[in-house]
């Protein structure tokens, strides 16, 4: 496996001459999630409306990637392409230029029609990407189950669609299944990685976990870095600097601050990881340059 090369890891090339400037930041915003509700935090965007809302601001703060999960009339996760549609075409009709990801989580609905039917939408509500998790897990409550097969399947469908994979990787061994993946040819490449720590049951958030992943990762492939809960703004930042991607959002982590007393909204997660990036030289991509970095085709202007 091809890791990625030094001077994206710090300020300096081996030699001590400054390296060359990091690329403009890919900033992916997780907007609702599976497991999250209004009790927890009132700024969560559940209905249809409330999600488009929320996407126009977290793209005003900065977001190029929006990770999608839709809920029905009472709040809860559903699967059902048409509510996903409204979503979708709701916000490309301010925001064409945006990267739409669909989820294809198996957390709450554990059939391959009901995950991939997300992917059966044509036209403006097509998604760009969906996300695929590359291995089975346990999160602090639920186990989350992706049989080879299910992954398989939901991959080749996402190839034949023309939609790309947001792969999301909890553990070294996901990884390593990625990259025997698009071996196969069942993943398109270069890819796109979530690598995401700090869920209990998982890899520790660490930097040295981040760091070790990120080694790993082929060099043409792009990846992201997300903490859950508390591990979010640490390993973001950590992201940064290293020249990774950053994925953020109340999906991923609740509060705004570490002793979990001030909800946060998913502007304002945005915002702090756009302020960080300024703070260390860094400009956040434009959603052509965003496009460009991920593969995908144009699609519209901002």
């Amino acid at each position: 496996m091809d890791a990625i090369p030094p001077n994206t890891s710090g300020c300096f090339d081996l030699d001590g001459q400054a390296a060359a400037p990091l690329e403009p930041l890919i900033i992916n915003a997780c907007l609702t999630g599976n497991v999250p509700n209004k009790a927890d935090n009132p700024h969560l965007p559940v209905s249809v409306d409330e999600i488009i809302e929320d996407a126009a601001a977290v793209i005003e703060a900065g977001a190029r990637v929006l990770h999608i999960h839709a809920r029905d009339e009472h709040g809860m996760p559903t699967w059902k392409p048409e509510v996903f549609a409204r979503i979708f075409t709701g916000i490309r009709r301010h925001y064409p230029g945006v990267v739409i990801t669909a989820t294809t989580s198996g957390r709450v609905f554990a059939g391959f029609e009901q995950r991939a039917a997300v992917l059966e939408l044509d036209g403006a509500a097509k998604p760009d990407m969906a996300s695929l998790t590359l291995g089975s897990l346990n999160f602090p409550d639920a186990a989350s189950t992706n049989s080879p097969e299910m992954i398989q399947r939901l991959a080749a469908r996402m190839r034949t669609r023309g939609i790309a994979a947001e792969l999301e990787v909890f553990e070294p061994g996901m990884l390593n299944y990625a990259c025997y993946l698009a071996r196969k040819e069942l993943l398109a490449t270069p890819c796109y990685i979530n690598l995401i720590l700090g869920s209990l049951g998982t890899s520790p958030a660490r930097t040295l976990d981040l760091c070790n992943l990120a080694r790993d990762v082929p060099r043409a492939w792009v990846w992201s870095a997300a903490g859950i809960g508390r591990y979010q703004l640490a390993t973001c930042a950590a992201a940064i600097v290293m020249g990774g991607h950053v994925r953020i959002g109340l999906e991923d982590n609740l509060y705004y601050n570490s002793a979990r007393t001030v909800p946060a909204s998913n502007a304002a997660l945005v915002g702090r990881m756009v302020r960080i990036a300024a703070e260390m030289g860094r400009e956040v991509a434009s959603f052509a340059q965003a496009r460009a970095r991920l593969n995908l085709s144009p699609r519209g202007a901002a």
